[in-house]
């Protein structure tokens, strides 16, 4: 089982619509996906059509009350989903009196090991909370999400310093990689910022960079993920490619979704 968390700098940079349709490309190509929603906001949740107030929850895996198994959602698009609502940001309250809270998350997926091939987690903005430290725990590999927008690089080269102190501090053993999103090629700024990522990153940054796309937000507005809403869409299209990115990167070789 591959666990990979997406993380950013700000809000607003395509975390949640790129974890939702990562998930989705990767399930499109016959893997068994769990998408896990780590931010309060719940948006993957309702991104996959999942009421926000859904019980039990993700908040109730993390404090054992419920096994994952009770919390389980099976979504479109054949992704499974552990659903966040907002008591969840009651966790970073309490994990302050808990002995080891930024393990809860790792504890959990290791049961899950056998029943899942990728495990995608969408993290909350704050990358130095609780929540977001269960993330890193959990996972092999931390993705920095990046809009190629302005400011965008010099706020990449501001989260990855701290993720690399968190590596650092706590002994984390995440690999680290970059994806761009929210690429709009009819702009000169666009298209030299991705270049730029690219000097700066070579071989953390992915070779597929996930283009703007109406058909992503009616994708969401419709709770399931764009290979259900329009498989044969551009963004479908990166997204399947992305995912043929990351499997080949572990060397699995799969089909090309239909």
């Amino acid at each position: 089982m591959r666990v990979f968390a997406l993380v950013n700098q700000k809000g607003g940079c395509g975390k949640t619509t790129a974890a939702i349709n990562w998930a989705g490309a990767l399930a499109a190509r016959g893997r068994r996906v769990l998408l896990v929603d780590l931010d309060p906001q719940a948006h993957a949740t309702m991104g996959l059509g999942v009421a926000a107030d859904h019980a039990p929850s993700l908040i109730d895996v993390l404090r054992e009350e419920a096994t994952a198994d009770e919390a389980l959602v099976c979504c479109k698009g054949g992704v499974w989903l552990l659903p966040a609502n907002a008591a969840l940001g009651e966790f970073e309250e309490q994990s302050e009196r808990a002995i080891g809270p930024e393990g809860a998350l790792a504890r959990q997926l290791d049961a899950m090991r056998s029943a899942f091939d990728e495990v995608v987690l969408d993290c909350p903005p704050r990358v130095d909370g609780v929540l977001a430290a269960n993330a890193l725990r959990a996972a092999q590999t931390a993705v920095l999400v990046v809009e190629t927008g302005a400011f965008a690089l010099q706020g990449a080269v501001q989260a990855l310093r701290v993720l690399d102190e968190m590596r650092a501090d706590r002994g984390e053993e995440f690999d680290l990689a970059v994806l761009g999103t929210l690429f709009d090629r009819r702009t000169n700024f666009a298209r030299e910022l991705l270049v730029a990522l690219h000097a700066r990153f070579a071989d953390e940054m992915f070779e597929t960079v996930i283009r703007t796309s109406v058909r992503l937000r009616e994708a969401a507005a419709c709770g399931v993920p764009v290979q259900v809403l329009d498989p044969s869409c551009r963004a479908a299209e990166d997204f399947d490619a992305l995912a043929g990115e990351w499997l080949a990167r572990a060397g699995v070789e799969t089909p090309v979704s239909a």
